[in-house]
């Protein structure tokens, strides 16, 4: 059924909370790795598998970037949030830049919706390589015929 406006209320202010506290919970870890590395001390091995293949250089890249990222895409939030009545604007301003928020701010839609996104480019990549692939052949295959 239907919220309430106090239900909605509700669920945006657990929304912020929630958003607001995995950044920082990821500002820790990756300050924290940092601090490790540059001390010459080695990551541990749960550290490490959280990275992809490339080990601790892509771990760090990753976590790093989108903190980072984040901590950029923070100070105009919380214009929107600081600033009273401001935050009935952050609908229009997220229409139109859709990468401002955090991404610890993401909903879940949000991100299946990127991952179509990409997904769909990545297909459209791969039909077009497919038909270069196969325009390549035929020609070749003209010139030797």
């Amino acid at each position: 059924g239907k919220k309430s406006l106090r239900q909605k209320i509700v669920d945006e202010l657990k929304h912020y909370y929630n958003g607001f506290h995995l950044l920082w919970i990821d500002t820790k870890v990756a300050g924290r790795m940092v601090w490790r590395l540059l001390h010459g001390q080695v990551l541990t091995r749960r550290e490490r598998r959280r990275g992809s293949a490339g080990g601790t250089r892509a771990l760090l890249e990753l976590r790093l970037l989108r903190t980072c990222a984040d901590l950029f895409r923070l100070v105009p939030f919380l214009v929107f949030v600081i600033v009273p009545f401001m935050e009935f604007l952050l609908p229009v301003f997220l229409k139109l830049f859709p990468e401002m928020l955090p991404s610890t701010f993401e909903t879940e839609s949000k991100k299946e919706e990127k991952q179509r996104k990409k997904l769909n480019a990545k297909l459209e990549l791969a039909k077009f390589l497919r038909e270069t692939v196969a325009e390549m052949a035929k020609r070749n295959k003209a010139d030797t015929g």
